[in-house]
């Protein structure tokens, strides 16, 4: 019996572009507040997902309550791979995650998603200039991930302008986070050379909905 191959065709990988624009494309539907039908918790997809996982995007992001990376991308279940931690820091644990999923499940765009009036940030700034005493060590663990990226901007006259230099140091930090995942990882090294991974830094914006990708950190 004659079976049509096509029924069989495996879903083609994603590319980091066509994820990119997904991405862009969902955010500003949420901004619009038109959501996708795609975007629902119906039980087929929920059941087609108990075999396979193919997310078009791994998510590093923050881990503040405001900032759901599924539903400010109007992505739905199965899409996105979110990995979320204050800061939307790069430890060695959360590149394995990333690691695992670019490996495992072909995803082909890393998102490093900040966003503004971060608060791990601006607790970090205030620990550089009024350090705190008996600080819990797990809260200075992350404390320590984010200051390189933004003690240097003190020294600056951003200093005397505590708005810009909040808008400029959660933008740093991103994109610390996204050069240590970019040249921090073996395997995310080869998959960026070999097979069209792409690390790219976003902020979400509290006051408007948008998600901003940067100039200079887009598709390689």
């Amino acid at each position: 019996m004659y079976v049509c191959a096509a029924l069989f065709t495996l879903p083609l990988m994603t590319t980091a572009a066509e994820a990119l624009q997904r991405l862009k494309d969902g955010n500003r539907r949420f901004v619009e507040r038109v959501g996708s039908h795609e975007a629902s918790l119906g039980a087929s997809p929920r059941i087609a997902l108990t075999q396979e996982q193919k997310p078009i995007a791994i998510v590093l992001g923050c881990s503040d309550s405001r900032v759901p990376a599924e539903i400010v991308f109007d992505q739905g279940l199965g899409d996105l791979f979110v990995i979320r931690v204050a800061g939307n820091i790069v430890a060695p644990s959360l590149i394995g995650s990333v690691e695992f999923a670019a490996s495992q499940f072909g995803t082909r765009l890393v998102v490093v998603l900040g966003h503004t009036r971060c608060g791990a940030v601006q607790a970090t700034l205030e620990e550089l200039r009024r350090p705190a005493e008996n600080q819990s060590p797990n809260i200075r663990s992350i404390v320590d991930r984010v200051r390189p990226s933004v003690e240097v901007l003190l020294r600056t006259e951003l200093a005397h302008d505590e708005r810009a230099l909040i808008r400029h140091a959660v933008r740093a930090n991103v994109g610390v986070s996204v050069s240590h995942l970019r040249h921090g990882s073996e395997v995310l090294e080869r998959l960026i050379r070999e097979e069209g991974l792409a690390v790219v830094g976003a902020e979400y914006s509290l006051e408007t909905g948008e998600v901003e990708f940067f100039d200079g950190l887009v598709l390689p």
